[in-house]
């Protein structure tokens, strides 16, 4: 197993929209255990996305008003500490490039609709769940596909499992490829939400980011990348 701790990529601009994400998703979580196990329960069922209610709004709780708003909200919700300290770890690693590459505004509507789209591909394959999907996994996905794109000789050092613990420098096309590949075999292993984790959506959002930034690359040229990707030329707003 492989788990990413920092990668070598510099950035230019402080990342500003990446620590408020990493802010934000850690105060909703450590004020949502104020609740209780059973408020908090309430919480997620209340603010996460839910695929059969929001595919069949009728069949909802009454006091279920923010439905529609679900798909965003359910992108900062997190089931525990090491789900929220996982995805914030990813997040830090790998956002602040793609921020960089983006400029702030652009980055949070990237990171939007890439949870979006991991959404979008997790009730594709599951439209009667009744299990609410929360998680920044699959935005955070999508801001893997779009490094592996731009960034793929980037040396990412990871803490490797296997009998024993080490540290180990691996280029990012391998260590993200590792793990969509691995997300990809779990999803079609049988269940799409294997051990209570939403492969699908991870394999969806990972899937856009890398889409989108392959087409952006294409349409901007070759002539404006450096050497490792479109580091030299970068959209900023």
């Amino acid at each position: 197993m492989l788990f990413p701790i920092r990668d070598d990529q510099p950035t230019v601009r402080v990342p500003h929209v990446t620590i408020a994400l990493i802010g934000i998703n850690s105060v909703i979580f450590i004020l949502s255990q104020a609740l209780g196990p059973r408020g908090f329960a309430h919480f997620l069922m209340q603010f996460g996305f839910t695929p059969a209610l929001f595919m069949d709004p009728q069949a909802a709780p009454p006091d279920m008003t923010w439905l529609y708003l679900t798909p965003v909200t359910s992108m900062f919700l997190h089931g525990g500490w090491m789900h929220l300290i996982g995805n914030m770890v990813f997040l830090w690693i790998f956002g602040n490039n793609i921020e960089d590459y983006f400029g702030h505004v652009r980055f949070v509507l990237f990171y939007l609709i890439s949870g979006l789209a991991a959404i979008a591909m997790y009730t594709l394959f599951n439209p009667d769940s009744t299990v609410p999907l929360v998680g920044a996994s699959g935005a955070i996905a999508g801001v893997m596909g779009a490094y592996m794109v731009l960034h793929p000789r980037a040396r990412v050092t990871c803490l490797l499992f296997f009998f024993f613990i080490t540290f180990v420098d691996l280029p990012a096309k391998l260590v993200l490829g590792i793990w969509f590949f691995y997300q990809l075999l779990m999803s079609m292993a049988g269940s799409a939400t294997g051990g209570g984790v939403a492969y699908m959506a991870h394999v969806g959002g990972f899937i856009f980011g890398w889409a989108l930034l392959k087409l952006l690359v294409k349409i901007r040229g070759r002539g404006m990348m450096g050497g490792d990707g479109p580091q030299t030329y970068r959209i900023t707003w």
